[in-house]
């Protein structure tokens, strides 16, 4: 489940996806040092431009130096800064990461994108009234942004303030109808609220949208199992494990941010032979042979 505003569309946002092209150097004269201002912010768009190639690929640990470098190059560009803090988050330095994204907003404090990020880093350190505090500073200059409505959602959620997180995904949802996230995560609210009703339309409503979302089905299928629809739920729970083993996982389920309620039904329905056995042949199951080229 996306948890927060992807890094490459936060780089497309900032103009990263396409870097002006790098001018040719000029050769240098023997024993003469040429520093050429335009060239050196030439080379870090550059090199921001191979960070980002790299952060496609999810090779973070290559794209961080070169986004290092590319500040050094260019301290006074807000674009490599926000790069290499977005960076810093994706291989979990969030102290670097706030700090780089701090000298982003100096140099540009009314870039929302910016803010949007430093709310992400905020939330990562599972401070929620900061990351509530940047957010709300973004979408105070770009209101109409799905990714930071919903993280705001997320953050007030952390901060068990049910009913701002509810409203914070509805926005989000009513700007980008495919975001079943955010309707998935409603159903969460729901359930640690106890209404679990509610919950159950949610998740439906979330699997109407992509009949492939495992957190929901799952969230379903624990709800159905706990009202006493057992046959139903653990075959919905089988369905979904076979999506994603993953949420099997008591850690998993708490980086997807489900509530202490839930958490110990699921651990319920997990717990039941049905679901045992069920488990242990998915795990056993080889993965899809790869086709050759």
């Amino acid at each position: 489940m996306p948890n927060r505003i992807p890094l490459i569309s936060l780089l497309l946002a900032l103009g990263l996806g396409a870097m002006p092209e790098p001018a040719v150097a000029q050769a240098l004269l023997p024993y003469t040092l040429q520093i050429d201002s335009a060239q050196l912010e030439q080379t870090a768009l550059s090199l921001a431009e191979e960070a980002v190639q790299l952060a496609r690929l999810q090779q973070y640990q290559l794209a961080v130096p070169r986004a290092e470098l590319a500040t050094q190059l260019a301290p006074k560009n807000a674009q490599t800064w926000t790069l290499l803090g977005s960076l810093y988050l994706q291989v979990e330095q969030f102290d670097k990461g706030i700090e780089a994204l701090g000298q982003a907003q100096s140099l540009s404090p009314e870039n929302p994108s910016i803010k949007f990020v430093l709310g992400e880093a905020h939330f990562r350190k599972s401070n929620y009234e900061k990351a509530v505090e940047y957010l709300q500073a973004g979408l105070k200059l770009k209101p109409d942004t799905p990714g930071a409505l919903f993280d705001l959602g997320n953050a007030f959620y952390k901060l068990k303030r049910f009913d701002q997180a509810i409203a914070q995904y509805e926005k989000a949802f009513a700007l980008e109808k495919n975001l079943w996230p955010a309707v998935n995560n409603i159903g969460l609210v729901k359930y640690e609220m106890g209404d679990v009703d509610s919950a159950i339309k949610r998740w439906q409503e979330a699997i109407a949208i992509d009949n492939k979302a495992a957190e929901s089905m799952l969230a379903l299928a624990v709800a159905w199992y706990t009202k006493g629809d057992k046959e139903k739920g653990l075959a919905m729970g089988e369905a979904a494990l076979k999506l994603d083993k993953r949420y099997a996982t008591v850690e998993y389920l708490q980086e997807n941010l489900w509530g202490d309620r839930l958490i110990a039904d699921t651990q319920k329905l997990l717990a039941t032979p049905e679901m045992k056995a069920a488990l242990a042949k998915i795990q056993d199951t080889p993965p899809p042979a790869q086709m050759s080229p």
